[in-house]
């Protein structure tokens, strides 16, 4: 993982609250610029508190045609699923039918991203208070939330294409 971790934040009128995204990156190695992910979560602050913003964010999810937990979706092979992940400029555009967010990302993510011509998206239905947008996330606090195995049992695992603007 990298250690600048930016986040995001879009704000949803509706139980799922503040939905948040936050990038970052594995290790690069000898022959590779690293994996490239992104995470989208709810802050838990939905007007009907953290438990109707789960049952929200599932059911969203479930909506767009993803399910929670039991695969990997691969939107190359995946068809009649709508998310688009744009990168370009130093940022990335997040579209989904519940959230459309931009979000800056680090030079070493977007050459990963680029490279890889995928992102690993993971969609959390468990809310994560923690990761506010404007304040910074160290890299503990990150590595803790997104290895906790119930927490990745609870999101979708998606492989979004990285689109780029033709020019």
């Amino acid at each position: 993982m990298t250690t600048s971790h930016v986040v995001s934040s879009a704000r949803s009128v509706s139980p799922l609250g503040t939905l948040t995204v936050i990038p970052w990156s594995s290790e690069p190695s000898a022959d590779s610029s690293g994996t490239p992910f992104l995470m989208a979560y709810s802050l838990g602050d939905g007007r009907d508190g953290p438990e109707a913003g789960q049952q929200a964010m599932r059911a969203a999810l479930e909506a767009m045609g993803l399910s929670v937990g039991d695969r990997l979706f691969d939107l190359d092979q995946d068809a009649g699923i709508k998310a688009s992940l744009l990168v370009e400029g130093g940022s990335a555009v997040l579209t989904l039918p519940f959230l459309k967010v931009q979000c800056p990302v680090p030079d070493e993510w977007q050459a990963a991203a680029r490279e890889a011509g995928k992102v690993y998206f993971i969609c959390s239905v468990r809310p994560w208070a923690e990761g506010v947008p404007g304040q910074p996330v160290d890299e503990a606090r990150l590595r803790a939330f997104v290895s906790d195995e119930e927490m990745l049992a609870d999101s979708a695992h998606v492989l979004l294409p990285v689109r780029r603007i033709q020019g």
